[in-house]
């Protein structure tokens, strides 16, 4: 059975930070793909500066095309929105009942687990890999990482965001070093985010 990592995201742009934790995720456990799943909508975040679906789409798969075990996934494009992740993963086996999926998440993700959809049934059915997040509200206190499908990660913490990354962008500074170089060409001379 193929084993698929799934890094959900608004990927608004992709960066650096992305390609080092799918890298290392890949690299230190037995997927043997991982793909970036490109959210049209998280219920949890604004969508006024969230760049068109499809140039989302290019940029991720404009920073993994040297990445053969990465993909960009479009799968929640034609989803009903907004897109929930139980629903997106129920979607996904269904169509490929020979794959084993696992979710990837941040620590702060794991946090407010509670809150998603069906979360109790995400838990149960599926196996979650969180990596390290540095965010408010402390460390490692979720009762989730006790539970046997929920695995701890001691990937490099990467203090990037694609939020700074725009406000870099719209104020006209270099963000070169922080993005895939095609991705910066891709943005280069566009007016995305400014």
């Amino acid at each position: 059975m193929k084993k698929i990592g799934l890094f959900f995201g608004s990927f608004n742009p992709i960066h650096i930070g992305h390609l080092i934790l799918a890298n290392y995720i890949l690299e230190n456990s037995d997927m043997d793909e991982l793909w970036f799943v490109v959210s049209p909508q998280n219920p949890f975040k604004d969508k006024k500066s969230l760049l068109n679906d499809h140039n989302r789409l290019d940029m991720v798969q404009l920073a993994v095309k040297n990445y053969p075990n990465m993909r960009a996934s479009n799968v929640e494009f034609s989803l009903p929105k907004p897109s929930y992740t139980i629903d997106t993963l129920t979607y996904l086996h269904e169509k490929h009942p020979d794959y084993s999926f696992s979710l990837i998440m941040g620590e702060d993700n794991l946090k407010s687990l509670h809150k998603w959809k069906n979360s109790d049934i995400l838990i149960k059915n599926h196996h979650i890999i969180v990596y390290p997040r540095v965010f408010e509200g402390g460390k490692k206190d979720s009762e989730y990482l006790q539970h046997e499908n929920i695995s701890m990660i001691k990937a490099p913490v990467i203090e990037l965001s694609a939020t700074e990354i725009r406000t870099m962008l719209k104020n006209g500074k270099n963000v070169r070093p922080m993005l895939p170089p095609e991705v910066f060409e891709y943005l280069d001379g566009s007016s995305f985010y400014k």
